[in-house]
Parts: C-alpha cells; structure tokens; sequence
C-alpha cells in the first residue's frame, strides 16, 4: 500500500467515523458561544455523553469552523458526527422545517411550548424521516427563547417598518414573514450583522433577549421589540451514517444525552429572558424595550394566515401534513 493510499484510507475512516472504534472523539458543532444556550446545551451533552461511554465529545463553538452553512455542509459529509443548527437554515435543505416561521403559530405560554417540544408527533414522527433524507439523525428539538426585534427606530404598527432593513436568516418563509410585516427583509451572515448595523447595511434584527445582551446588538440599535410572533428553535442532529453505524448501546448513549440535555436546557432558560434584559438595560439605560399589547399586535397578528399560505406553496411536499399536525400537537399541548 502506497503512502498516498494510506493517507487516504486514514482520511476516510476519520470522515465516517463509524464505530466504537472509530469514534472515540465525536466533533459538535454549533451556532453560538459556549456560554449561550447552544452552547449549554453541548455542554451538557457532552458531559452525559462522557460520562456514560468511553468517547471524548469535542466542542466547535461558532465561527471555529465556519458559518451555519459551512458547518452543515461538514456534518453531512462526515467530517463532523453532531451538528446544532435552527430551521433557519436548515429550511434549505428540508423545507417543511420552515413551519417555525410561520409567526404567532408557537405559544407564548412557556409551559405549553415545553409541552409540545417535548410530545409533538410532527417532531418525533414526521421531521426524522425528512431530515433522514439528507443523510441527518434528527436526535432533538428545543425552544431557545422568545425572539425579540432590535431596531434603531421605535415599532408600534406595521408601518413603522416601512423600508426599514431587517436582517433576516436565509430563510424564504422568514423573508416572508418580515416582508408581510412591512419590513425590507435582507438577508444577511451573522458575522456582517454587527457591522450592517453600524453602517445602516441594515436597521434591525431578530433573535432572543440573550442572544441580544451577549453579541452586544444593544450598542448599534436603541429599541428592543416584543412582538410576541415566534420562539427560536433549534434542532440536535448527528450525520446518519455514522449513528447508523454505531452499536445500539452507544445510540442509547447519545439519545439519552440528548434528552438529558434538553431537560437541562429548559431549566437554564427559566429566568434568562428577564436577566439578560436587565443586563441590557444596565448597559444602555436609554435603550427602550417595548411589549405591545394584543391590540398592537393585531395587525401583526393578521399577517400570520398569508405567510402561512406561502408556507404552503414552498414548504415541500409534505407541508400540509406537517402544518395539520403542528397545529394539532399544539392543541394537544394546551389542553
């Protein structure tokens, strides 16, 4: 065998990682910092995972190796065994995911949102065979908080977002979303984002009040929203041929992990919102957050039945089925 050859084969046993005997370090990446919610989440995944088996759970905080699309792109080729990443993006690849952005369809009540993460057939049954199709283990789904919008003007009404430049994932439903609020939705990587915002590429931003406290977004817009319209999802997944690969003992492992990690998750966010909030406003005492009320919010409100029907037209072939079971999982969750 050649040198070349070798190098080779050593290449290919790293990248599919299949195994116990292959596997003894299993790489995880993720899109935040290690101490925001993803990366608690890992953490605590990779503590179950270590503490229960003989494997090492290496950790890849954001930016270590690329953006959300780059990170992907490595754990569905094999180069990394885990990857965390929101419908955000993932929506690309599996349409139906975009269904998270259909805005006010999740609960604000966080007992029911825990409730449906935790039971929901459109989660166990229906997304596993989708992502299964890009070559994903979809191992579990969690909620990271409420999303809130960041703008440098103040927002009461749809029409105060008038050609206001919102970033946005690269998300169509998401773009969808913002465009029926009557926002100018761009799309944007979250490495520009600060920077846009400095220079007016861009106006405003979404994402939860920890995420907002922790990349600093407070020092380059002056106004938190509370539009009440979504929470952020995430999702836990592994690269199929290498969990399909494994012996049922270390499959065990990981679910097990992964269900340790979300019980834990959502008791670390109890709190979270109010604190990071509080942290904002020491920062910034003229920084203003505004929660609007039901009757502010019903303009917003009524936009959710068009961009739902977008949903429809670009969410798959299996979009109506997931939507149908959404909103039952959800009615089952509130009762």
């Amino acid at each position: 065998m050649t040198i070349k050859t070798l190098t080779t084969a050593s290449i290919t046993a790293l990248i599919l990682g299949s195994g116990t005997a292959m596997a003894d370090t299993w790489r995880y990446a993720f899109e935040e910092a290690l101490d925001e919610v993803q990366g608690v989440y890992a953490q605590k995944f990779k503590e179950e995972v270590e503490a229960n088996s003989d494997h090492e759970v290496q950790l890849f905080p954001f930016g270590t190796l690329g953006e959300s699309d780059n990170i992907m792109e490595q754990a569905q080729s094999g180069i990394l065994q885990f990857v965390n990443q929101s419908p955000g993006f993932t929506g690309a690849l599996i349409p139906e995911a975009q269904v998270f952005f259909v805005p006010y369809l999740l609960p604000e009540d966080q007992d029911q949102l825990v409730s449906f993460f935790r039971n929901s057939e459109t989660i166990t049954d229906i997304f596993p065979e989708l992502y299964a199709q890009q070559g994903l283990e979809l191992l579990k789904m969690y909620p990271e908080g409420e999303v809130m919008l960041t703008t440098k003007a103040p927002v009461e009404t749809p029409e105060d977002l008038s050609n206001v430049k919102v970033r946005v994932m690269t998300n169509p439903l998401l773009v969808e979303s913002y465009r029926a609020f009557g926002a100018t939705p761009t799309p944007l990587a979250w490495g520009e984002v600060y920077g846009g915002l400095q220079t007016g590429i861009i106006d405003g931003q979404e994402n939860p009040a920890f995420f907002i406290e922790s990349t600093r977004m407070y020092e380059v817009t002056d106004h938190i929203t509370r539009l009440g319209h979504n929470n952020f999802t995430t999702a836990l997944m592994a690269n199929q041929e290498f969990f399909e690969g494994l012996d049922e003992a270390d499959q065990q492992v990981i679910q097990a992990a992964a269900d340790a990690a979300f019980d834990h998750i959502i008791e670390y966010q109890q709190g979270l919102t109010e604190t990071a909030l509080e942290t904002i406003m020491e920062a910034k005492p003229d920084m203003t957050v505004t929660t609007l009320t039901e009757e502010q919010r019903a303009p917003f409100r009524e936009t959710a039945a068009d961009v739902e029907a977008t949903f429809l037209e670009i969410g798959g072939p299996r979009a109506q089925e997931v939507l149908d079971q959404m909103k039952a999982d959800l009615e089952a969750a509130a009762s």
